[in-house]
């Protein structure tokens, strides 16, 4: 008989694969770091550009293609250890980022991976963000959540362990590189700290408006909280440290988004 006051629901799929990933996340040794990255100039672009051609880009989108073109500058953060301790660092960094489908009936997150994202223009990863939902109505990674799921545990995780110890088959299952955006399930700052089920995890959190030095003067920025995860089993602290200073440079300077709003994104003729 059904407790009073009380609603049971069953855990969802993807909840249950959590459990997994986070007893694969106490495998690494995470070094976090926390930033704070002005992005007036890249928001401010972007709206240029919606309010001249009625397209909004997607912010994920930008933050990925920064993301995609700092790994490709120091590739050593997407490495990926094997069996004998080797790291196996890619020239292709595969972004795996989240997107909410529906799985039996709820609204489920799961991984959707960009192949060779810093090969990609900021227009093809827009493109390919923005038709992942429409993908995903069709099946795609739910039915792959359902089937993983519903695989007993004691089978699953010793599957899931061989699989990321593997580095050609962890890339091409799950990815190198995690981006999620937190920032869009809410409004103001805040950071998240993501399990670190890779090499390197990039959370993006909320955005605020604070006050901020630039040229020497005090004034209102619109400022980005990023959370950055490091395995430093795989990575250390000097290459971390450099990393995270290209990549806010990159997103803080609008990089390859239109300076003016009648200019389009570009769109590479190769690679």
């Amino acid at each position: 008989m059904p407790e009073s006051g009380v609603t049971i629901e069953p855990l969802p799929l993807m909840r249950q694969l959590e459990t997994d990933i986070g007893w694969l996340a106490k495998m690494t040794d995470p070094i976090i770091g926390l930033l704070e990255i002005d992005v007036t100039e890249a928001r401010r672009r972007i709206q240029a550009q919606a309010e001249t051609t009625g397209e909004r880009l997607s912010f994920t989108a930008y933050v990925v293609h920064c993301v995609a073109q700092a790994v490709d500058a120091h590739k050593q953060v997407h490495a990926i250890r094997d069996w004998r301790g080797r790291s196996h660092i890619f020239d292709e960094v595969d972004v795996i980022t989240m997107v909410e489908i529906e799985a039996d009936g709820k609204k489920t997150p799961v991984g959707r991976i960009i192949r060779a994202a810093n090969h990609k223009s900021l227009r093809q990863l827009h493109d390919e963000i923005r038709g992942v939902q429409k993908v995903q109505a069709a099946g795609g990674e739910a039915q792959y959540v359902r089937v993983l799921a519903r695989i007993p545990r004691f089978i699953r995780r010793p599957i899931m362990y061989v699989l990321v110890k593997t580095p050609r088959w962890a890339k091409r299952a799950r990815g190198t590189v995690v981006v999620t955006a937190v920032g869009m399930f809410g409004k103001g700052s805040g950071w998240g700290v993501a399990l670190p089920s890779h090499s390197l995890v990039v959370m993006v959190g909320g955005i605020a408006e604070k006050p901020w030095v630039v040229n020497g003067e005090i004034t209102i920025r619109e400022i980005l909280n990023l959370t950055l995860s490091f395995d430093h089993a795989v990575v250390d602290g000097a290459p971390a440290a450099r990393f995270a200073a290209f990549v806010s440079e990159l997103i803080e300077s609008g990089v390859d988004l239109p300076e003016s709003a009648d200019e389009p994104l570009a769109v590479p003729t190769g690679g």
